[in-house]
């Protein structure tokens, strides 16, 4: 890892001191958006969003040459597949998060406090004038002296690639606690906090007040400083964990939406209520339908009631979110959950959940460490043929779920093939069958497995497979001459024929 650091600071440094920062025309023509003009903010995730997130491997912890490296991993392994997004996870302004033990589990970044808004440790909370969170250079060094993220989310650029940061919801608490102004505005931090609305798994924030005055110029401040950095996406949390905070989710979309730049805004930390899905699609373009999901089987079942609960939600731009990909090397220095391992998940399990994240049109963020995954891990992000379902999928349901399998199919859009998906939840290995004419799939149609990336024959009537215990299989059906491929049944035709 020393070696992983050293070139990482090599590289960076070569890279500012070439100049190499500047964006092409091209580049600067999609990510910036005319001044007066308005876009719609669903353009700006016309696919579900793909890349990799630091909280699985790293808990808050990540140090900028490990950053820059998993940059360049995915610029050299995963971009031609479609990965595109580096996503910094939370604490990035403590100079050593985790430092200590806390009640809630080994390495917890809580903060002490002397006194409501007043830490032990002032020098830990790097902000600037304004009450705005910055990078700590400890951890970051090329943040220094002001600088903030611009350095590395210029570096990401350079690759082809995305940059995302992780925001808690609210203001410091310390920032109340000194009354640092709001910019451009003559009220301050202290004006607008609300001390009893607190995270209830982390002590860093005090809520913003949408009444108050000021409060939107605060979070529109903020994501000025993150445009200037260059940021792409946005993951929000503490937006939905009881209580839903309707209040900060609007004021964070209208700060996105005259910050002059596009970037994706998802929202954690769930289970998203299903009673908000039409406020979560008005504003956000992916929110967390999960609780943290983690490599247990009990977790991955439990998703298959979440995304049919909320496929009907699946947008253009809008995405019910399953969390992290739990695939890899997870939680290094047994930080955040659980022993340093590979994942629990079986072989099966792993597919299991790449294919149901994909047929169901999830984000896809992988979770696992890239730099020390297994190439079995990576291999499972490196098949174009799935990662199609995924991308450019339509008409995503659950057709069928029982103890022991569940069915899901989707079509593509653009040459009416039909996708079916057969799960085997049981333990044992078993047949999953479907009978097609369930779908109105008549005929001859030619079937592709698309986990192995060879077509199957000529199949009719029936689509069955032998699956392993907790494991999965995909096809893509291509109509033959003299199939016929009827328009997918609604619902309710799909309950009647039930009765």
């Amino acid at each position: 890892m020393n070696i992983i650091k050293t070139i990482g600071a090599i590289l960076l440094l070569t890279y500012l001191l070439c100049g190499c920062a500047h964006t092409t025309d091209a580049n600067k023509l999609s990510n910036e958006i005319p001044q007066g003009a308005k876009a719609d903010f669903t353009s700006y995730a016309p696919t579900p969003p793909m890349g990799w997130n630091s909280f699985d491997a790293y808990d808050c912890r990540i140090n900028e040459e490990e950053f820059l490296a998993h940059a360049d991993f995915m610029a050299e392994h995963l971009k031609e597949f479609g990965w595109e997004y580096v996503v910094m996870d939370y604490v990035w302004w403590h100079p050593e998060p985790g430092n200590w033990d806390t009640p809630r589990r080994k390495g917890h970044p809580n903060i002490r406090y002397e006194a409501p808004g007043l830490p032990l440790h002032p020098e830990y909370i790097h902000m600037d004038a304004y009450g705005r969170l910055m990078p700590h250079p400890d951890r970051f060094p090329s943040a220094a002296n002001g600088v903030g993220f611009k350095a590395i989310g210029d570096y990401i650029h350079s690759k082809g690639l995305k940059f995302g940061l992780h925001i808690m919801r609210g203001v410091p608490r310390y920032a109340a606690f000194q009354q640092l102004p709001i910019k451009g505005t003559t009220y301050t931090a202290a004006d607008i906090a609300e001390p009893f609305d607190t995270c209830n798994w982390m002590n860093h924030m005090w809520g913003v007040d949408a009444s108050k005055p000021g409060s939107q110029a605060y979070y529109n401040s903020l994501f000025e400083l993150y445009a200037e950095w260059g940021v792409d996406y946005i993951k929000a949390d503490d937006m939905m964990y009881p209580p839903y905070h309707a209040g900060e989710i609007e004021m964070i979309r209208k700060a996105i939406d005259q910050c002059g730049r596009p970037m994706v805004l998802s929202l954690s930390c769930g289970e998203a209520p299903l009673s908000r899905a039409k406020h979560l699609m008005e504003n956000a373009n992916l929110w967390r339908i999960s609780a943290d999901f983690w490599d247990d089987w009990d977790k991955l079942e439990h998703n298959f009631e979440l995304f049919n609960a909320w496929s009907p939600f699946i947008g253009q731009g809008t995405w019910p979110d399953g969390d992290m990909l739990t695939l890899g090397r997870l939680s290094l220095d047994d930080r955040p959950h659980g022993p340093e391992r590979n994942t629990n998940f079986t072989e099966a399990e792993q597919k299991t959940m790449m294919t149901l994240w994909s047929i169901a049109r999830s984000p896809l963020m992988m979770g696992g460490d890239l730099l020390s995954s297994p190439k079995e891990a990576i291999a499972l992000l490196q098949n174009p043929e799935i990662l199609a379902v995924n991308q450019h999928s339509s008409d995503n349901r659950q057709l069928i779920k029982h103890k022991e399998q569940a069915i899901w199919v989707a079509s593509d859009p653009e040459t009416g093939d039909r996708y079916v998906a057969l799960f085997n939840l049981d333990e044992q290995e078993r047949e999953i069958s479907l009978n097609l004419e369930m779908e109105g799939i008549r005929g001859q149609h030619l079937a592709r497995d698309l986990w192995a990336r060879q077509d199957r024959g000529t199949i009719e009537g029936v689509l069955t497979e032998r699956i392993p215990s907790h494991g999965a299989a995909i096809f893509r059906l291509q109509q033959q001459k003299g199939g016929y491929t009827a328009a997918p049944k609604t619902g309710q035709e799909m309950e009647g024929k039930k009765k």
